[in-house]
């Protein structure tokens, strides 16, 4: 027993100091990373990135799951295409009041003309390990040849509501020729079973025939209305570019806007080539009339992170804040950036930065930072990177695909996930923190041709599940102190019975196969 309880401490300490685990380990290239926990229970979460098959497959989205907060994941799951020669890009995951998780992705022949496919939506009702056949949101000959279909975001109301449960996807032109151009929405009230679809801008609201990427970033209040922020440009409403508000109180039926800000500081982000510039809206769970709206300028000379707020759902706003804390006018280029509020109003903001880099360029080397504001407090704790290392730039990081990060916030403890190219192949990264920048528990991440066991639900009370595994393998299954408690065959869809054990942690252990925790309660 001595020697047992060595093992699990000598683990444990493993856990504790290991750092930025890759998640896809893919050999090709892996990209647009998202993230989603379960906001009824906080250990349970899942990620998805799209990842390259082949050349018959291209690429396809790929999602983990993880029932421990993320120490221990499930093997990788694969959505399907189609269409037989399509490719799949742009994940995004929302969980459901109800606990089912759903993810919207694209699925197309990709940009080169003539563009046929569109966005479609699984959902999967054991936590992320096996979806759903997919169903349409919205396809390319939605609005003529202007392709409706680029950068779906998904988002689900969680409120108490009389739209609890309303699925929400914004979409925007993949046509970057054929002006005007729209943000989208599409809505769903039977749990993505249909979808209805109208443009985010309206008249005096128009996103514009300028900027041919008028991508809108949803969010839900905590009071069940909709948010929508999206970039306009249209010399008939102002001489400057500027952001729109668009708001709905009935489940997306009728739209309200207003201005969130105008940029009449002539900075041109445009001028920053290959720079990830995308802008990000969030709302606060702790208080339905605070927004905060995310977004990189060059007010300075270079690009900073900005941050502007409102706590009276839109009607006025405060000042830009920059969020970075290195030399001002330095040169370094920030870019990448993302964010999330805590239960309590906590809110995390991320992105790459080039502190550490070289000035003035986006090919330097980069590395991972954020900033934390806890709930009540009047500003923001010092820059911490996320990151481990400073990575190399690498031209991969140029093309589309890695566009976006992906923070969250849950008591405190934040999980982030993004792409670099530490491993001379753009992989998907994962870290978990306090927000004051320590190093929690993360086990690493085995690479996808390795075997591993998946277990659902986990916690249980009664019966688990377990995938992943061949037929008529041994499982053993020992508890803390490393007594075996119960062995077993697997079969197909074979359940577990565990009522009759003690409530408390356990280990299933099956020859070949990495050991996996569950818990009993």
């Amino acid at each position: 027993m001595k020697h047992i309880t060595t093992l699990l401490f000598l683990g444990i300490c493993t856990f504790l100091f290991s750092q930025n685990q890759n998640i896809s380990n893919g050999n090709v290239f892996d990209g647009e990373p998202y993230l989603a926990i379960n906001p009824n229970d906080s250990q349970h979460m899942v990620i998805a990135w799209m990842g390259w098959i082949n050349v018959t497959e291209r690429f396809k989205i790929k999602t983990k799951s993880s029932f421990d907060g993320g120490l221990t994941w499930s093997a990788v799951s694969e959505l399907p295409h189609t269409v037989v020669g399509y490719s799949s890009a742009d994940p995004s995951i929302a969980f459901h009041p109800n606990g089912n998780v759903f993810i919207s992705y694209i699925d197309f022949t990709g940009t080169t003309p003539p563009v046929t496919g569109g966005v479609y939506i699984s959902k999967s009702t054991d936590g992320g390990i096996s979806w759903s056949a997919p169903t349409e949101v919205i396809n390319t000959n939605f609005d003529g040849s202007k392709w409706p279909i680029d950068r779906p975001w998904l988002v689900i109301d969680q409120s108490n509501g009389s739209s609890q449960g309303t699925l929400y996807v914004t979409t925007m032109n993949l046509n970057r020729t054929n002006p005007s151009f729209n943000p989208y929405l599409s809505i769903s009230h039977d749990e993505g079973a249909t979808f209805s679809t109208t443009y985010v801008d309206a008249a005096d609201w128009l996103a514009g025939s300028i900027n041919p990427l008028p991508m809108c970033s949803p969010t839900v209040s905590s009071s069940g209305v909709f948010y929508g922020a999206y970039p306009s440009y249209t010399l008939s409403q102002s001489l400057y570019a500027q952001a729109f508000l668009a708001a709905s109180n009935d489940g997306g039926n009728t739209l309200s806007h207003s201005t969130l800000i105008t940029h009449t500081n002539p900075t041109n982000i445009g001028d920053f080539e290959y720079a990830k510039k995308a802008s990000l809206l969030l709302s606060n769970p702790a208080n339905a009339l605070h927004l905060a709206y995310i977004f990189l300028s060059a007010y300075n000379g270079d690009l900073d992170v900005y941050l502007i707020e409102t706590f009276d759902s839109g009607n006025s706003w405060s000042a830009p804040l920059r969020l970075n804390d290195d030399s001002l006018g330095n040169g370094s280029m920030q870019d990448l950036i993302w964010g999330d509020f805590d239960t309590d109003g906590g809110l995390i903001v991320s992105w790459r930065d080039r502190r550490n880099g070289t000035a003035n360029t986006f090919q330097s080397s980069s590395e991972i930072w954020a900033t934390y504001r806890s709930s009540g407090a009047s500003s923001f704790a010092p820059n911490f990177p996320i990151t481990s290392q400073t990575v190399d730039y690498d031209s991969v990081l140029e093309s589309a695909g890695n566009d976006f990060m992906c923070i969250k916030l849950n008591n405190g403890v934040l999980h982030a996930t993004w792409g670099d190219t530490r491993t001379s192949h753009l992989n998907i990264w994962f870290q978990t923190m306090h927000t004051d920048g320590t190093v929690l528990s993360t086990q690493h991440i085995s690479s996808e041709p390795l075997p591993r066991i998946s277990v659902y639900p986990n916690p249980s009370n009664d019966v688990i599940q377990l995938k992943g595994l061949v037929e008529n393998t041994t499982i053993n299954i020992y508890n803390i102190l490393g007594a075996e408690v119960l062995q077993t065959y697997y079969q197909t869809n074979t359940t577990i019975d565990i009522s009759k054990l003690d409530n408390g942690m356990y280990f299933i252990q099956a020859k070949n196969y990495p050991t996996i925790r569950f818990i009993k309660r």
